[in-house]
């Protein structure tokens, strides 16, 4: 097992996008970073792209459905590092269309899907990895949630997503917040944080047409909520700093 004192991050989804972002932003400080990726290669390139900017980067295969690829990396983790310190479960799928309101339409493949990625998955790899988040002097979990999750934003006639209804996407990213809260509390005795966080609608392929948000700023929320202070917050739901509304 190789010793380290800097902290030890595992970010799934991590070879683009928010989450490759996240990952340059974190080894900026200091911390490891285990590059998650379905396609290896693709994680050892983005990997490689990571330590030419002087990052401590280091690929593993992870697709996230898969419990063989989840059960190997915990063993890959705690073989290299023998603790986790930081989880972001970034990776997600959005497989509804956006044409508007297509809820009363939405095949149950679209929703079993969408919730096998954005909730089960991630429930199973926290719930895999927590002994080793347990080893950690100071874990955090960061949830990447999104303002689409939020029932009362959604139940708000005016408000900045009441006419953005994209069901399946939505709802599995509603259940992911409820996770949050729950862990949270079960873990409140610890020193374990658990958040979600909503990064912003950023200019990703996930983002789509219209996104206002650079990819940078996107990764701001989820390096914040895994870096936070012993007296930082836990089972909340923010954005840049800012509490949103279940």
């Amino acid at each position: 097992m190789a010793e380290t004192t800097a902290k030890v991050a595992l970010i799934t989804g991590a070879n683009k996008g928010i989450g490759l972002e996240t990952a340059r932003q974190l080894g900026k400080l200091g911390v490891t970073v285990l590059v998650g990726a379905r396609d290896l290669k693709r994680g050892e390139d983005a990997a490689e792209v990571l330590r030419g900017v002087g990052v401590d980067a280091r690929a593993i295969k992870l697709d996230v459905v898969s419990e063989a690829d989840r059960t190997a990396a915990a063993k890959y983790v705690d073989k290299a590092f023998g603790r986790l310190d930081i989880l972001v479960n970034n990776a997600a799928v959005m497989l509804d269309p956006r044409s508007g309101n297509a809820t009363s339409t939405t095949p149950m493949s679209v929703l079993r899907d969408t919730f096998e990625t954005n909730f089960f998955a991630v429930v199973a790899l926290t719930q895999t990895l927590l002994p080793l988040l347990r080893k950690s002097p100071a874990a955090r979990i960061v949830n990447l949630s999104s303002i689409l999750a939020s029932l009362t934003l959604h139940a708000t006639p005016g408000s900045p997503i009441y006419d953005a209804k994209t069901f399946a996407y939505d709802a599995s990213k509603s259940a992911l917040n409820a996770f949050t809260i729950h862990l949270a509390h079960e873990l409140k005795g610890t020193r374990i944080k658990v958040n979600s966080a909503h990064p912003g609608w950023v200019k990703t392929e996930m983002g789509g047409e219209g996104a206002q948000m650079e990819i940078v700023d996107g990764a701001k929320t989820s390096v914040q909520l895994a870096m936070l202070p012993d007296d930082g917050p836990t089972g909340g739901y923010f954005h840049m700093g800012e509490t949103l509304s279940w």
